[in-house]
């Protein structure tokens, strides 16, 4: 047992978590997953139950369902919510196929056209497509708004196809779309549905609801606003809330009923999909109560205004609300030191492992840049801290392009710098390893070093190869000898 205990504290010594700093991944809200919320997974009541037992033997899961469904119909303005998808973009195909299943009730069979922003995740156009829809894309303007003129043309030219529209709000650029509303009066004036995609719902609780700006149905991503982990392949819960004229279409399950009477059908092996971490969000709503919530995205949208405010005189920020603010994260335009530095967006990102930072979200929805989503859970040292981290590969980049460090070998190029390179008797790089590994003075307190250097990402990409062990015949029992 002592030796398991030691290899998996040596794999958690390899990992960047929050545990360490904060993860400013753009688009990802990697908010704190607090004990409390946590702690109720591992109650036998809730995790010793299959997920076809008799309904009268889980009636307090009912309950929890019932409540939580209640309460995010509340928070998002809708009539309905499915909890069955496991994940945002099973939330999506689901809610596409209720879009298309009220179509088709009403006999518009013709309605297959998807009208999504170029902003878009990549999941939408890969869910539309998967609920049989034909993709239409439609351009975002100057500001990285949905471009209204574009959208009219785009409706006017499928009037008669179609059948919905997906929309991010706030957008993926950062900002609060004000033509919202407008936006989805052209659509429903045409037939369509609007579908919200509320992976940015961290952004809107509390402060503004889905429905009441004309949406029709929206997934939300429990595994992001509502505080369940994510990262390492899930699980995941991403439930549909839907108008009332969707609700007699959403999913259901052929060994316990659940969804409406004309129900698109199961969407997920289970019922109620990932059951078990439900009472994660269940705990968190409870905990936080309506003003909490309404804080938290409150303090979620100053933290990321505050980054952008701090490193706006470095890093122009790409795009911004009318009133010059963003919303819940913002976009680092860093594509101009390509040319005048020689480095790409990947040589900061690799730079602030360096500084014991995970990397932003990079090169997306824009490239060459760094998306940075704070969230609420960080304090206004930690921010400063990243700030900071920043406004020193800022000085870096000055320094190279004016020769002081060499456009090749610098620090940016070689990170991150792991401890047995800056320990080495093979030092050969012109700047120190003081500057390789202790760039800021709070890494002498305490500092993450990563397990292994750059790599190449296209090689890898392009080269699969097998990291198993050797094929030797493994012992059987009787081949074992005898303590």
């Amino acid at each position: 047992e002592t030796e398991m205990l030691r290899y998996l504290r040596r794999l958690e010594a390899k990992d960047l978590s929050l545990t360490t700093s904060m993860i400013p991944l753009g688009s990802c809200t990697m908010k704190l997953n607090a004990t409390a919320e946590m702690l109720p997974v591992s109650w036998p009541e809730f995790s010793a139950l299959h997920p076809f037992v008799p309904l009268d033997q889980a009636q307090g899961y009912q309950i929890l369902f019932g409540e939580l469904e209640s309460w995010l119909n509340e928070i998002t303005g809708f009539s309905a919510t499915s909890l069955q998808p496991n994940a945002g973009s099973q939330g999506e195909y689901a809610g596409l196929l209720v879009i298309r299943a009220y179509h088709h009730s009403r006999g518009d069979q013709q309605r297959d056209v998807c009208l999504i922003p170029v902003s878009a995740h990549g999941t939408n156009p890969a869910s539309a497509s998967m609920a049989g829809m034909r993709v239409v894309p439609v351009n975002c303007d100057a500001l990285g708004n949905v471009d209204i003129e574009d959208l009219r043309k785009k409706v006017t030219a499928h009037k008669h196809h179609l059948a919905a529209l997906m929309v991010t709000y706030p957008s993926t650029h950062g900002v609060f779309e004000t033509g919202i509303r407008e936006i989805c009066n052209i659509v429903h004036a045409a037939g369509g549905q609007v579908y919200m995609d509320g992976a940015n719902m961290n952004a809107q609780v509390g402060l503004c609801r889905p429905g009441d700006m004309g949406a029709d149905v929206c997934h939300l991503n429990l595994h992001k606003t509502f505080c369940i982990p994510h990262g390492g392949g899930g699980p995941g819960v991403g439930p549909i809330c839907v108008a009332a004229h969707l609700a007699p279409f959403l999913p259901s399950h052929s060994l316990i009923p659940t969804g409406g009477a004309q129900s698109i059908g199961e969407v997920s092996q289970a019922p109620w999909g990932s059951a078990s971490i439900v009472i994660i969000s269940w705990m968190y709503i409870a905990m936080m109560g309506a003003q909490g919530l309404l804080d938290a995205t409150r303090i979620a949208i100053l933290n990321a205004n505050y980054i952008a405010a701090r490193l706006a005189p470095y890093f122009p920020i790409l795009y911004k609300g009318t009133h010059g603010r963003v919303a819940h994260e913002c976009i680092l335009d860093v594509r101009k030191w390509k040319e005048q530095a020689g480095i790409e967006v990947e040589d900061i990102a690799k730079r602030l492992i360096d500084f014991g930072f995970h990397a932003p979200t990079m090169s997306w929805p824009v490239p060459g840049t760094l998306m940075i989503e704070p969230t609420e859970s960080e304090s206004k040292a930690e921010l400063d801290r990243f700030c900071d981290a920043l406004i020193a590969i800022h000085s870096e980049l000055l320094s190279i392009e004016s020769g002081a460090l060499h456009r090749q070998d610098n620090p940016l190029k070689n990170a991150p710098h792991t401890a047995s390179m800056v320990s080495s008797d093979n030092w050969k790089h012109a700047y120190s390893r003081e500057l390789a590994a202790y760039p800021a003075p709070w890494l002498r307190k305490f500092k993450f070093w990563p397990s292994v250097g750059r790599i190449d990402n296209v090689y890898g990409d392009r080269n699969v190869f097998c990291t198993c062990y050797s094929e030797a015949p493994i012992p059987t029992i009787s081949s074992v000898p005898s303590p």
